[in-house]
């Protein structure tokens, strides 16, 4: 009987060692796309399930989610994980997304790639130039569930380019919504639905605030989750990882731990000494700046602030941006708005200008 060898990650941090079993392992912090911790992040392999996250992501910008969508026989193709559709139900776009990301379902997957594409194939492309867009330099998708063809191909990713992607759709709050939830019914023109989110973390793990799960025999366990805690905003993805739900929850634990979200730049005291180009106006920032740090980080942090030299604004314009750097690495970045202090003179109508030459006189 061959023996399944399985290649222990550690990571060290202050008081606490923890054995994590991922072949591909990352944690991002998604304010600033910072990597907090990697192993093999930029290996690619199959990913499975977690397609799904591009999937929704192109559906929810480019489609009216509240539209009506009739299923086709498309869904025939689709095995493994269903919402169980059928063919000529009506059921709206919004609720065929909770069944993808609740539920992992492939035909809905299908269906929505289908309906938002106009076809599967052109709903792919659309998929594989989001992942550009983004940064996912070593992604590939073939399809919209994540499932391996005839021939043993599936949609490629590396950890890092999927903590890319959670981040960056964490940013949508139609995508956070959907998958922070744990229960959800949904009704079609034929059926109600009623769905339990796969992600066990939403219940096990007080923190998290979303993921999606994945799995073929091929490519093994995929996981990405979000969790936040104090401010601190973070996503972990798992490749091939047999224990992914104790490693998620573990390797949040401990960066909760090493790092903490501290105030960079306080948006009621912000000022630009020496600063000529808006000298009669007052530039400001529309929030406080926070950035998640570990202990001592905070001394190696500065910032640089960029202003554009306009000859003309207006008032709430966006003028330049502030920098947050750690040593030569940009964190983050904070736009820097004019308000306008003198009241520029209106525009006289022509009686006011006829009235005052008169009283001139």
């Amino acid at each position: 009987m061959k023996k399944l060898l399985l290649f222990l990650l550690l990571l060290v941090v202050p008081g606490n060692v923890f054995a994590y079993s991922a072949r591909n392992m990352i944690a991002m912090d998604m304010d600033t796309n910072r990597v907090l911790y990697e192993s093999n992040a930029h290996d690619p392999h199959l990913i499975a399930s977690i397609t799904k996250i591009m999937t929704a992501v192109v559906a929810i910008e480019l489609a009216d989610i509240e539209s009506e969508v009739t299923i086709t026989d498309t869904v025939l193709k689709s095995f493994g994980s269903g919402i169980y559709v059928e063919i000529g139900e009506k059921i709206k776009l919004k609720d065929l997304l909770y069944g993808l990301m609740l539920r992992s379902g492939n035909d809905a997957a299908l269906a929505i790639a289908e309906y938002v594409g106009r076809d599967v194939d052109t709903f792919v492309g659309y998929m594989n130039s989001k992942a550009q867009e983004i940064g996912m330099k070593n992604t590939k998708f073939i399809n919209p569930h994540g499932l391996e063809n005839n021939k043993g191909e599936g949609n490629l990713s590396t950890a890092y380019d999927m903590a890319l992607l959670s981040s960056y759709a964490s940013k949508n709050e139609v995508y956070r919504t959907i998958v922070g939830t744990k229960q959800y019914v949904a009704k079609s023109d034929k059926k109600t639905y009623s769905w339990t989110n796969k992600n066990k973390l939403l219940t096990s793990y007080e923190f998290t605030t979303g993921g999606k799960t994945g799995f073929t025999e091929k490519a093994r366990r995929t996981l990405v989750s979000t969790a936040s805690k104090n401010l601190a905003n973070i996503t972990v993805v798992t490749l091939n990882d047999p224990d992914d739900w104790a490693d998620h929850k573990n390797i949040y634990e401990a960066l909760f731990q090493e790092y903490k979200s501290e105030k960079i730049v306080d948006k009621n005291n912000f000022k630009i000494e020496g600063e000529n180009y808006y000298k009669n106006e007052t530039l400001y920032l529309k929030e406080d700046v926070f950035v998640l740090l570990k202990e001592g980080e905070k001394e190696d942090i500065s910032l640089n602030i960029q202003l554009q030299k306009k000859d003309a604004y207006e008032d709430g314009e966006v003028v330049g941006k502030v920098q947050i750097q750690l040593k030569e690495e940009v964190l983050k970045e904070a736009n820097v708005y004019v308000k306008l202090e003198k009241e520029k003179e209106k525009k006289k109508t022509w009686l006011q200008k006829l009235l005052g030459w008169f009283r001139h006189d």
